[in-house]
């Protein structure tokens, strides 16, 4: 029992990060920060005469490359000429070959967002007449699969790296200097930038395949590491990597000559590590903030700034609270973190938090817009669990304060224990003058080597049990040393077994003795009430942080609600547009909602019909979120049915086309009148719904 107490704290620390690897790991693709909000052809449209070019408008500005826009024939072969380009602002096009046959054409692209999120998507269009077509971009996609989610997992590290780096320096530097010369908190500040470091490299060699191939195989591939060197992220990373350099050295500093330092020495060196820690910490904090959200979209000017304020916040709250968890359980207990240390970080923390309140109230504003933004988009619904995680630390935050409150004042009971405790003080300190009984007996009692171990062990444990060391008594001479013994006498005694045995039993007392100390310092810990409750606090509010870093990094790979909420009414324009132009051709575009009772469940089915008359007819039909976004379901059945003249229910299966999009070409309808539609969508194994609406056909 003597050493399960920082092995429990560990495991469980562990644990945690485990688990929010695993959550994150197991996330979906990175959701496009670009949106599609219009193209020419139009998506569905058939066209009398072949284009010239085809044109996209996305959201925000992208990056592309030759084969960032792809325009392929009914057989999959490219009938553009691969150099898309910049018409104006968010628009680009691509140059189609002339003389293009009718048939159905399919429109690919692959591009990068201004906040470094890869951005995929299809389309379908006809010249002339529909047809069918051999291409399958049911797999179009970018950020997902394998790359995906080791990428999302390495930024994941790459956070966590940062905060334990920048917060752990921190609190040894404003709170809790005596703090330079812990093992422990040296490894926890060493290991946050070593994460770090092997979080950038594995993002900069993941990022060429990510944004472009997303296929595991492609992540050594040179070419690609080029591309993404070029890229804002790419220089980002890089950037990173040289500030970590400077970090190495800063570290290298705080915890060798700044810790031999003595304590006025300090004063000097304290001033200019900490403008040199914050440049650095700043630098790092801008590597995200110049390549991610907050360098795009509205006012980035004021965002950037922000945001690097925020992750420093963040950084000295949740990175502190991890370097005081270490702290409480592994500094020594007769020279534990002092009150005045703890209530230093309690200070900082609560300016740290004020900091993240009002930068995060801000950041909230810019990335979502509206209110219903919360509940209508998945970055709102996200950031309302963030909110609410934040919320829960800062409850157990005021625990801790109370908690770091008591500790002015020592107890009894802590007083009795450190007099206790040989070599201290009171205060815990080294005890000068002369030394207690039980110091002077532990100083006078000499344990032979060969000595039987056990009986060493049980008399220094009850001599630290007591508080202080009884006069020593004859060992107790095992049978076996007794044997030895003798033979030495008789001169028969082997000297090198003799030796031998006495190492062993050397370092069996060395062992015991250091289990004995280490059941003193456990005693020690456990009989300090205050600590031992902010112990657990602070554990609490760092199980809670680990959670709250995954969903922030899940958060940072969302689209932000105002973006996605634009390109929705982009898209529901588009359609009204389409709708009103196939009303006066006598094309049918019927709009029902369906909610399977499943996980993402809810949506509208949209079925097109053209030209809605009695014969032959070609069917889309077109699944969305309740925000317009397009999403695939496993399945999309359709039947009509005529129940005047008791025909049907006729099914049909509609072909995939992509995202959201399913066709068919060729639907009969035998005679003209009031049809029943019926679409039946599944959304998962046991998750389906079927919906109807009636409509005039001829």
């Amino acid at each position: 029992m003597t050493q399960t107490i920082a092995p429990r704290v560990r495991m469980l620390v562990l644990l945690f990060l485990a688990v929010a690897g695993v959550l994150l790991a197991g996330a979906g693709p990175a959701s496009a920060h670009a949106a599609l909000t219009g193209s020419d052809p139009a998506q569905g449209v058939v066209v009398d005469k072949a284009p010239t070019q085809v044109t996209l408008t996305f959201s925000e500005t992208v990056s592309m490359n030759d084969d960032s826009l792809r325009v392929l024939d009914p057989k999959g072969a490219r009938v553009d000429d691969g150099k898309p380009s910049e018409v104006s602002g968010t628009t680009y096009a691509v140059q189609l070959h002339s003389g293009l046959p009718d048939g159905t054409y399919t429109v690919t692209y692959q591009v990068v967002s201004a906040d470094s999120h890869p951005v995929a998507g299809a389309y379908t269009f006809s010249i002339g007449s529909p047809s069918e077509t051999s291409v399958s971009v049911s797999g179009q996609g970018a950020g997902g699969g394998v790359v995906g989610r080791l990428y999302g997992f390495g930024r994941y590290v790459s956070y966590a790296g940062f905060l334990v780096m920048v917060g752990g320096a921190a609190f040894v530097l404003a709170c809790w200097q005596r703090g330079t010369g812990l093992r422990s908190l040296q490894r926890l500040v060493v290991s946050g930038w070593l994460a770090m470091t092997a979080a950038t490299l594995f993002l900069l060699l993941l990022r060429g395949s990510y944004s472009r191939s997303g296929t595991l195989g492609d992540v050594f591939d040179l070419d690609l590491l080029g591309e993404a060197l070029q890229t804002k992220t790419g220089a980002a990373l890089v950037s990173r990597l040289l500030l970590l350099a400077a970090a190495a050295l800063f570290i290298a500093v705080l915890f060798g000559a700044y810790d031999k330092r003595e304590d006025e020495e300090k004063r000097d060196l304290t001033f200019g590590l900490a403008i040199g820690g914050t440049v650095v910490a700043a630098g790092l904090a801008a590597s995200w903030a110049m390549a991610e959200h907050a360098s795009t979209g509205l006012q980035p000017g004021i965002a950037m700034p922000v945001d690097v304020l925020h992750l420093l916040a963040v950084a000295t709250w949740l990175g502190g609270l991890a370097a005081l968890l270490v702290a409480l359980y592994r500094a020594p207990a007769d020279r534990p973190v002092d009150a005045a240390a703890a209530r230093r970080f309690s200070q900082v923390a609560f300016g740290s938090v004020l900091v993240v309140v009002a930068t995060g109230v801000y950041q909230s504003w810019r990335q979502l817009g509206s209110w219903s933004a919360f509940t209508d988009t998945r970055y709102g619904q996200l950031l309302l669990v963030k909110i609410g995680l934040v919320a829960l630390l800062v409850g157990i935050a005021l625990i801790s304060r109370r908690w770091t409150a008591r500790l002015a004042v020592p107890t009894a009971a802590e007083t009795a224990v450190r007099k206790s405790a040989p070599g201290t003080s009171a205060a815990g300190e080294p005890a000068s003058g002369k030394p207690a009984s039980g110091q002077s007996a532990r100083g006078k009692e000499r344990v032979p080597a060969a000595a039987g171990g056990s009986g060493g062990a049980a008399g220094a444990a009850s001599g630290d049990t007591a508080g202080s060391v009884e006069s020593p008594k004859p060992a107790k001479v095992s049978p076996g040393s007794q044997g030895s013994q003798g033979k030495d006498k008789n001169g028969s005694g082997d000297a090198g077994t003799a030796g031998s045995e006495g190492g062993e039993r050397a370092a069996q007392l060395a062992r015991q003795r250091a289990a004995v100390d280490t059941a003193r310092q456990k005693r020690l810990r456990d009989a300090d009430g205050e600590r031992f409750g902010l112990r657990r606090s602070v554990l609490a509010e760092t199980a809670v942080a680990v959670v709250l870093l995954a969903v922030t990094t899940v958060l940072t790979s969302t689209e932000p609600g105002r973006t996605e909420q634009d390109a929705a009414r982009a898209t529901r324009s588009a359609s009204s547009s389409a709708s009103a132009a196939d009303s006066s051709s006598g094309a049918l575009t019927l709009d029902m909602p369906f909610d399977t009772g499943g996980t993402d469940g809810k949506g509208v089915v949209s079925v097109d019909l053209d030209p809605a008359r009695a014969g032959a007819n070609e069917m889309h039909v077109y699944v969305t979120r309740p925000n317009g976004r397009a999403f695939d379901v496993p399945e999309v059945k359709v039947a009509f049915t005529l129940e005047a003249k008791s025909i049907g229910p006729l099914p049909v299966a509609p072909d995939h086309i992509t995202t959201g999009h399913w066709s068919a070409n060729g639907v009969q309808i035998p005679l003209a009148g009031e049809w029943k539609i019926a679409v039946t969508v599944r959304t998962s194994d046991i998750d389906q719904v079927t919906v109807s609406k009636n409509a005039q056909i001829g």
